[in-house]
């Protein structure tokens, strides 16, 4: 636990699971001062400092980072844009300005525009997530030992992006500095088209005439249950990732699609060593993942049951 906290002031740009997440875990290590959100919704705001995830709750972006020597933007990529805009004019000199989206590329464009000079814009992603949302998502545990990636633009100050990255270290994440176009095309292949393809296949299902839902619901094994658990993320969030991804999340569905076909081939004409070669390449990846940490060998992939999945 830090003895002085991080930053004065940690302005969060609405309050769902990440939001949430980073006050329970800034809390938890005594990072920051004090933590003002802004949120679209009464409803909302009124639940956050319910739950005492924020000391205040304020209805405009403007007022939230008002005085703030770090602020966050965690609402849907797409909406970034017009939040810099609008807070522009309100930063604190010297503050440092990042957000949690998962592409960086188009957040670099939207938002670097609208920050003053003085202001530090650093962009960041914690890969991390469940597919729940709102303030009651929230938990301290969530960048526990999850990447978190920073992608600073051009001339970015080191002083101030050694001091993001040690606030993210601090909340338990392992810190990785990468290009904004590199970063989107990593995580259109190992997040975004995974997401894509989920949403696809269980959508398919819904359509499919000769299998009804409840066949759908009581028949699911592993496989079909964790790809409803990708397609049950945020809609709003990841409407937004594939738009503003567009060209990366093309290039690997490009690739996934001649992939695809090829292993069509091989069911078709009964070629058993090729499935079981690719079989064997994709169970090796799996055993890589577990060992780097990122998940666990427990039924379920140790998700509890009766709670969240998460």
């Amino acid at each position: 636990m830090s003895d002085e906290p991080h930053f004065r002031r940690l302005a969060l740009i609405g309050v769902g699971l990440i939001g949430s997440s980073i006050a329970w875990a800034a809390r938890r290590d005594n990072l920051v001062g004090e933590i003002v959100c802004s949120a679209r919704t009464e409803e909302t705001r009124a639940r956050a400092l319910e739950l005492g995830v924020v000391d205040r709750a304020v209805a405009t972006s403007a007022e939230a980072v008002a005085g703030a020597d770090l602020v966050i933007l965690c609402t849907p990529v797409g909406t970034f844009g017009k939040v810099a805009q609008e807070i522009g004019p309100h930063l604190e000199p010297g503050a440092i300005v990042s957000d949690v989206g998962s592409v960086k590329k188009t957040v670099v464009r939207d938002v670097g525009p609208h920050i003053p000079d003085g202001v530090h814009f650093i962009p960041a992603h914690p890969v991390a997530g469940t597919e729940q949302s709102g303030p009651d998502a929230g938990f301290a545990e969530l960048f526990d030992q999850r990447w978190c990636i920073l992608t600073p633009p051009a001339g970015c100050d080191p002083d101030a992006q050694a001091r993001l990255a040690k606030f993210w270290e601090a909340m338990g994440s392992r810190v990785e500095i990468m290009d904004a176009e590199h970063h989107d095309l990593v995580l259109a292949i190992t997040s975004h088209v995974p997401h894509l393809i989920a949403y696809n296949i269980v959508g398919t299902a819904d359509d499919l005439e000769a299998v009804t839902e409840s066949e759908v619901i009581k028949y699911s094994a592993g496989g079909f249950r964790d790809f409803t658990r990708l397609a049950a993320s945020d809609p709003t969030m990841w409407r937004d990732v594939f738009l503003n991804n567009r060209e990366a999340v093309l290039e690997m569905l490009g690739r996934f699609s001649e992939d695809l076909s090829a292993l069509q081939r091989s069911i078709r004409w009964a070629d058993g060593d090729a499935l079981f070669d690719l079989f064997t390449r994709t169970r090796t990846i799996r055993r890589r993942i577990i060992d780097a940490g990122q998940e666990v060998e427990t039924p379920d992939f140790g998700r509890p049951h009766g709670g969240s999945d998460d």
